[in-house]
Parts: structure tokens; sequence; C-alpha cells
């Protein structure tokens, strides 16, 4: 399952995300959006668990978790609407 956090401290990188999440199970991947042009974090992310229990324990538990001050939004990420770029949907 692919699990979108959303209100991520900026100082968060991808193996904080992971830390956070791994107490729930297995993790295929965790990952920080950056910006491309500034390099700096758009404070969200993705996670993608193997287990969709386990993802979905994590995202009952998660959601309203403080970091560093600062409350997550988590839920089951939706796919992208539009053409998911200037490429637009090919």
């Amino acid at each position: 399952m692919n699990i979108y956090v959303g209100n991520l401290p900026y100082g968060v990188a991808d193996a904080d995300l992971q830390d956070i999440f791994e107490k729930y199970g297995a993790i295929d991947k965790a990952k920080v959006i950056m910006d491309r042009e500034s390099g700096r974090s758009k404070g969200f992310g993705f996670v993608e668990m193997p287990n969709d229990d386990e993802a979905q324990e994590a995202i009952e538990a998660l959601d309203g978790y403080s970091v560093q001050g600062r409350s997550l939004k988590v839920n089951a990420a939706r796919p992208r609407e539009g053409g998911g770029g200037p490429r637009g949907n090919h």
C-alpha cells in the first residue's frame, strides 16, 4: 500500500520517515518529496508498505502523530490526477 504523509517538518529525511513507520511493519520505500529548484523538502512524502494490514495499522496510529511539533496527516495515497506533469498523460 502506498501511504501519503503530509505536514512533515522540513528537516525530516527519507531515513527519518522510514524510522517512523518501520515499527508497524516492513517498508519497501520511504521518500520525502523535494523541490527540484531549491532542494528543500516540500513537507510531504510517501511510504510504501507491502502488507496492507500493517499499512492500515500505521495509518491509524500515525495520523495526527506529532513529529518535531507538527501533527502528521497520514492516509492511503490516491493516484495522481491529471497528466503528472508537463508531458501530459501518455
